[in-house]
């Protein structure tokens, strides 16, 4: 409940959202999207329709003198049986930059997914409020992120103090897509992502298009790309082809270029930065699809395995090493057109070594202290001096 306050209540829309791409008017209240309503008609599973719905580097941004803030959000909770509970989504709210709060909604609409049939059933829950006291009774910025890994309704933003729009920001937009490793899984806050994390050190304003189990080189995600006001563009390519088993050599470098040339269509001359996979030894030589290991959910553990054979290799089937490989050698023939178009290596980021000292927890995501090993490495090879976003800073 409410305590006791002149409340202004602000209508939530996309003038004090960010990082969405559209928002959708509920029943009760309105669901940030991080596609637009094209190309999520055009989406083929409930996979992509959950991961885009997951505001991941979404955030409410405005100034205010409020020294209260409530929020009414419904959550979706996911339950996958026989895998460890989830933990409660994080809200955080920044004043000026800085964590001046956070909080999670207890309940909400619950989300069952069979990890071993697919099968999903959801039951509707109740709408919470969080609420942020205590704040500087002062004219300020204020930001709250969206849980990066549970779809949130918004349904009402109460303040004690008339909200104003935020001023400009003045930083580059830089447009991120990735697979669930840039989505955030693992990360312990949303703040806590390694592109939040990366995109505070370089200076920029976030669109994190990282997608749980779908970065897939679809077309109609490029096309969101490719329709996006953006300065900053990067593209991180291959352990969800890899673990879905979607593709074989002969369609991924096809793919891998009409993606990139529909994202030129809308940006020719934009920094575009593609990033091969971090190392994961079950997909380094191994090809595809990934599963649960039942050996490890017997035990309430979640971990994957590879359940591929490396011999398919010779017969087209994908792994890391082989896409690393052929996206250095796309993105080299392709930079000689384009001078604006770059490539990291993505074991840059996350190598064995790094392996060694903080291996993968389920075998395919990073935990939070490697959220922010690649961020840091990221900032400092692609914001830094001399690396491709450096000038646009």
């Amino acid at each position: 409940m409410s305590t006791p306050h002149h409340w202004t209540t602000t209508p939530i829309s996309l003038d004090i959202l960010r990082g969405a791409l559209d928002l959708e008017p509920t029943e009760r209240g309105v669901l940030p999207h991080r596609l637009p309503a094209r190309a999520r008609r055009q989406i083929p599973d409930g996979q992509l329709a959950m991961a885009e719905s997951q505001p991941s580097g979404v955030r409410l941004v405005f100034r205010s003198k409020a020294t209260a803030v409530e929020l009414d959000v419904v959550a979706t909770k996911r339950v996958h049986p026989g895998a460890p509970p989830r933990p409660d989504g994080v809200y955080e709210l920044l004043v000026d930059g800085h964590l001046a709060g956070r909080a999670s909604a207890r309940d909400g609409d619950t989300l069952t997914i069979d990890l071993a049939s697919g099968t999903a059933q959801n039951r509707p829950g109740p709408v919470e409020t969080l609420a942020f006291t205590g704040l500087p009774d002062a004219e300020k910025d204020i930001e709250i992120w969206l849980p990066h890994d549970e779809t949130t309704e918004l349904v009402a933003l109460r303040t004690d103090a008339p909200v104003h729009a935020a001023r400009p920001s003045g930083r580059p937009v830089w447009l991120h897509h990735g697979s669930s490793i840039s989505h955030g899984s693992n990360a312990a806050t949303p703040t806590g992502t390694w592109p939040a994390l990366a995109a505070a050190r370089g200076g920029a304003e976030l669109i994190n298009l990282g997608f749980g189990g779908s970065a897939l080189l679809d077309p109609f995600t490029a096309r969101a790309m490719r329709d996006t006001p953006a300065d900053l563009i990067s593209v991180k390519i291959g352990i969800n082809l890899v673990n879905t088993d979607l593709m074989r050599l002969r369609a991924f470098g096809p793919a891998v270029h009409g993606f990139l040339d529909t994202i030129r269509e809308g940006h020719p001359t934009a920094p575009l930065l593609v990033v091969s996979p971090i190392h994961c030894p079950i997909h380094e030589t191994t090809p595809g699809p990934s599963a649960p290991d039942r050996s490890a959910m017997s035990e309430g553990r979640l971990r994957f395995t590879a359940t591929g054979d490396p011999a398919e290799t010779a017969a087209g089937k994908l792994t890391l090493a082989v896409i690393r490989e052929e996206l250095a050698r796309i993105v080299g023939r392709r930079a000689a057109a384009d001078p604006h178009l770059h490539h990291l290596d993505g074991l840059d980021l996350y190598g064995e070594a790094d392996h060694t000292e903080l291996p993968l927890p389920d075998g395919l995501h990073p935990d939070p202290n490697t959220h922010r090993r690649i961020a840091h490495r990221f900032a400092g090879l692609v914001f830094g001096d001399g690396g491709p976003f450096a000038a646009n800073r």
